[in-house]
């Protein structure tokens, strides 16, 4: 059973339940309202019987006479039985009934009226003290009429919880079919979706209901589903780069060397060229791990100088600016030289700040890039400008995860580590990082310490 189908049954149950006990409820209070009404206008024929069997002789011949004709008018003697004090039938024509025993005359007497229901009629007596006696009236009225309403009331009340219940069934169905369609058209988008079109989604109904919000969640789930896939290949991209060129290079010099005997120079020359391949790979492996989370980057904190870690970067490019044909220029507008001090893990601060300097430089288009040192509201503040490349709005979003590059990067060489190892660092330290960044007019990088 489908969902729309279970609804449509469900709601349908519900109905008939909920009109089962609305409609128990209407028949009894009927039934008691109906039957209460019977003994009241039984109460009133039987006073009108007992004046006009036994105030006769009170009344004038024109008001007995209308007693009469309504007495008439109402109920036939053969229903009517006046009993006098020895319970004897003094007027009326219900002779010997079976329920009307000397007990039950008794009990009118005591309780001065009496009112009950058997063999198919309704009874209803009262004590009427007279100038001739005491006598107990009482009057009978069939239930076949009263009977006849109550079947009725059911029959109506079964035809309309039938009715009732198809209709609720086949209006559901239809709403059901109606409601649904949005749901149908999820489902074949959903079936749609597959690994070349994860950053699509599906197209997101205006309902403003929870299927909206269903389905917002969903597209937000295949968005990071998406990035989770770029970051996987853009990771397999690299390893497989970053390790393939120093393993290449070791088993490329092990392979020329073992070709003949070498000198202790040659043998030395060769360790060293390995040794300084596998470190390279050590350091690669040292930043995934940074990445991962997996290494324990919780070092005793230090004192040191920013500007000084500038200076050291500022060396450590040269061979860089002089191949890109650009420039740096480092600009220190801070006069207490107390303020550019800074205690946390001086290591991972100087690569972070490498990273953040190089990229400005190695996407700079051979254009000038300023480093500037200040203060902003008595906190260091470092400003990294360059006017190359630049990065979208749209790429804004993703440029600090891992392996991520930009779609303008060209031929430029880059791991996409960079300044997600950065952010990870920077935000160790709780130094603020924020990135500005516009096509074509450069990027401005702002750490705030």
């Amino acid at each position: 059973m489908n969902l729309r189908t279970r609804l449509t049954t469900y709601s349908t149950i519900v109905f008939g339940i909920v009109f089962f006990i609305a409609s128990l409820i209407i028949f009894l209070a009927y039934f008691s309202k109906t039957q209460e009404s019977v003994f009241s206008n039984l109460k009133n024929t039987t006073l009108l019987s007992a004046i006009y069997y036994l105030e006769q002789d009170e009344l004038s011949h024109t008001e007995h006479s209308v007693v009469k004709e309504e007495f008439r008018a109402t109920i036939q003697s053969k229903n009517v039985a006046v009993y006098n004090f020895s319970n004897q039938l003094s007027y009326g024509a219900l002779v010997n009934d079976p329920v009307l025993t000397n007990a039950i005359l008794n009990k009118t007497r005591t309780d001065k009226s009496h009112r009950f229901k058997a063999n198919d009629f309704f009874y209803y007596g009262i004590y009427y003290p007279d100038n001739q006696g005491d006598f107990v009236v009482y009057t009978r009225e069939s239930t076949a009429d009263f009977m006849n309403q109550m079947r009725s009331l059911i029959l109506i009340l079964c035809i309309v919880l039938v009715g009732g219940l198809l209709a609720i069934y086949f209006l559901s169905k239809y709403i059901s079919n109606i409601a649904y369609k949005p749901l149908k058209n999820i489902v074949q988008q959903v079936n749609e979706v597959n690994y070349s079109n994860l950053e699509n989604g599906i197209e997101v109904p205006k309902t403003n209901d929870e299927l909206e919000e269903l389905i917002s969640t969903y597209n937000n789930l295949l968005i990071r589903l998406s990035e989770t896939f770029l970051i996987q290949k853009n990771f397999i991209n690299y390893v497989s780069h970053e390790f393939k060129t120093p393993l290449t290079a070791i088993s490329g010099n092990l392979e020329v060397f073992a070709q003949k005997e070498r000198s202790p120079e040659e043998y030395n020359q060769v360790v060293k060229e390995a040794l300084k391949n596998v470190y390279k790979i050590e350091n690669i492996l040292s930043n995934l791990l940074l990445l991962s989370g997996l290494k324990n980057t919780e070092k005793d904190a230090s004192l040191f100088r920013i500007d000084e870690i500038i200076w050291t970067i500022y060396e450590a490019l040269q061979d860089k600016l002089a191949e890109l044909q650009t420039t740096l220029e480092i600009n220190i507008n801070v006069d207490d030289f107390t303020k550019l001090e800074y205690k946390g893990n001086e290591t991972l601060i100087h690569l972070a700040l490498y990273n953040i300097v190089e990229n400005a430089v190695k996407y700079s288009n051979s254009k000038p890039v300023s480093v500037e040192l200040s203060l902003h509201n008595n906190r260091l503040q470092l400003e990294v400008k360059d006017h190359g490349k630049g990065i979208s709005e749209e790429e804004l979003t993703f440029i600090k995860q891992t392996f991520y590059r930009g779609k303008n990067v060209g031929d430029i060489k880059g791991s996409g580590i960079g300044l997600s190892l950065a952010t990870i660092i920077f935000e160790q330290h709780h130094i603020k990082f924020d990135i500005i960044s516009q096509l074509e007019q450069g990027t401005i990088i702002t750490l705030t310490f």
